[in-house]
């Protein structure tokens, strides 16, 4: 259940927090008082786009967040385990949404979520309905998703739609086939054969390309080498001036001075040190210089192996790896279509064993909707009974159609509101107050078969009154009896059959207008309340919202 919503900066709400109850939570006050934003905050928690022209006046963000009871919500807690979210401590769910001019930010548990998230959450939390979502009854999808609920097809329609997409991809694998005319196919086997053995012929290979790169500057710039090793092994060792001549030299001197400066000691040490790696220097350089070759026909090869790789990686991807890749891509495209024939007969084969199986798997969830549809019709006469149709009729009348992801079978309700009245279909029914009992007894007889656990109706009464809205009011507390409902309603009658009662109120403060909210006390507080409903707060009025009030009581008892 709802425990609390808190709202801040949003449209004439700056900020304010309501603790709901279990049962049915009605909320009254006068048109335009704000009412209908409580319902539109909820609806921005569970995943509703944002409208930004909803932020306050003044205010660069608003903010809503509501605490659910969800200990009797089946399926929250596996939810969020799926998606790696907080757990609920003490089975307590915390949502919070941040609308801001330019982004927001969703929060489940305190961790960031995206609004798909809070849509899923949202389908296992509350069943919302406006004044304007009787129109959903009209779409024979709608029609079919009641039903299915109503009859717990649920397995049988996820069967069904597995066979179905099972079904529908091998068609789809087949048609792609298809398509290719024998011509195509020969034409597209030959050149996937070319390039195959264009690029096995290469026999590419990671890395070689570098060392090729390296060897081909050493071999194409050789005699150049040449000439400045020799220019530096002679500089080095072998000319007469050369940097060992000069070290050996030093040595001289350093010999005599160190037996008159003991610390030339060790700069004698360290020219010998340098002389010596002076000449392994030049011993590496003349080495090196020996092993270069101006080989042309090296160089050639070096040239043409080259031009391979960099052929290639123009035809097939900018490097020796994408090359590699598409060489796997045409193997296993080739081996494909070589195998197109043999491929379009399995196919034929499989498709025939997946149609018998979405038939099979058709025909046991129509099963399951024929038992569930008089069962469903009987129980909805029997609500719009008591909603004020005593002799009117509702049917759920099945057809077979074409499969197609839901199933095999089409369906249309119908109801017939008065006796002499042929049965039409429901969306023939013009007037809205029909339409809306049809809603309300529809959800009443689904509350026993569905789980989600709070039910939100936003003035589903509307133009109905009198004896019809206490029926309404009676059917909303039946209801409520396993279902926290929260009802938005302009209508006395409705709001005397709630267990708590909220008004919401307006006023101007500093040159601001302002929503608030507040909970009505039984008795005076919850009387005067019914009474400006009523159309004054004469005594008259007074003493008809306290009999109102009591009447509930005396029906419960």
């Amino acid at each position: 259940m709802l425990k609390r919503l808190t709202v801040r900066n949003l449209a004439l709400v700056e900020h304010l927090g309501v603790d709901f109850e279990p049962g049915l939570n009605v909320i009254t006050g006068e048109t335009g008082a704000g009412k209908s934003i409580f319902i539109g905050a909820l609806g921005l928690l569970l995943g509703e786009r944002a409208d930004k022209t909803l932020i306050r006046s003044g205010e660069d963000a608003c903010a809503v967040e509501a605490a659910f009871d969800v200990g009797t919500a089946p399926g929250v807690a596996d939810l969020l385990a799926e998606l790696s979210l907080p757990p609920c401590e003490e089975d307590l769910l915390a949502i919070r949404r941040v609308v801001r001019e330019s982004g927001g930010q969703n929060l489940v548990n305190d961790a960031p979520v995206t609004l798909q998230v809070l849509r899923r959450l949202g389908d296992l939390l509350v069943d919302m309905h406006g004044p304007h979502d009787h129109q959903s009854l009209f779409r024979p999808e709608a029609q079919l998703d009641i039903l299915d609920a109503f009859g717990g097809a649920g397995p049988a329609r996820a069967a069904f739609r597995a066979a179905f997409d099972r079904h529908a991809a091998l068609e789809a694998e087949r048609e792609a086939l298809a398509r290719e005319d024998g011509a195509d196919v020969a034409e597209r086997i030959e050149m996937l054969d070319y390039r195959c053995r264009e690029i096995e012929d290469a026999a590419l290979k990671e890395g070689e390309e570098a060392q090729l790169e390296a060897e081909h500057l050493r071999v194409g710039n050789a005699q150049r080498i040449l000439e400045l090793a020799g220019a530096l092994a002679a500089a080095l060792t072998d000319d007469e001036g050369s940097a060992f001549t000069a070290l050996a030299a030093a040595q001289r001197p350093l010999e005599e001075l160190e037996r008159l400066l003991p610390e030339a000691a060790a700069w004698r040490s360290e020219v010998t040190d340098l002389a010596r790696r002076v000449q392994e220097l030049g011993l590496a350089v003349s080495g090196t210089a020996e092993r270069i070759e101006a080989d042309p026909a090296r160089l050639a090869w070096l040239d043409e192996r080259l031009a391979i790789y960099r052929r290639l990686h123009r035809k097939y991807g900018g490097d020796t790896a994408a090359v590699l890749a598409t060489l796997e891509e045409a193997r296993a495209r080739l081996e494909s279509l070589r195998g197109r024939g043999e491929r379009l007969a399995a196919l034929d084969t499989e498709i025939q064993a997946a149609a018998a199986a979405m038939q099979t798997a058709g025909e046991a969830l129509r099963r399951k909707r024929t038992k569930a549809a008089d069962a469903l019709a009987e129980a909805v006469t029997g609500e719009l009974e008591f909603l004020g149709f005593p002799r009117s009729a509702f049917a759920v009348d099945l057809a077979p159609c074409a499969p197609r992801p839901s199933g095999i079978d089409a369906v249309e309700f119908g109801f017939a509101p008065n006796v002499g009245e042929a049965m039409r279909p429901l969306r023939a029914i013009a007037s809205s107050g029909e339409i809306s009992r049809a809603m309300l007894a529809i959800k009443a007889v689904l509350a026993q078969h569905d789980r989600v656990p709070v039910l939100v109706f936003d003035e589903i009464d509307a133009n109905l009154g009198g004896e019809l809205g206490h029926a309404v009011g009676r059917e909303l507390s039946g209801v409520a009896g396993n279902r926290q409902v929260l009802c938005i309603t302009h209508l006395p009658q409705v709001a005397v059959h709630g267990a708590t009662h909220f008004v919401v109120t307006k006023e101007v403060r500093d040159g601001r207008t302002l929503s608030r909210i507040e909970r009505l006390a039984p008795g005076d507080e919850r009387a005067r309340e019914v009474a400006r409903m009523l159309g004054g707060d004469t005594a008259a009025a007074l003493a008809h919202a306290r009999e109102m009030l009591a009447r509930p009581v005396r029906d419960a008892g």
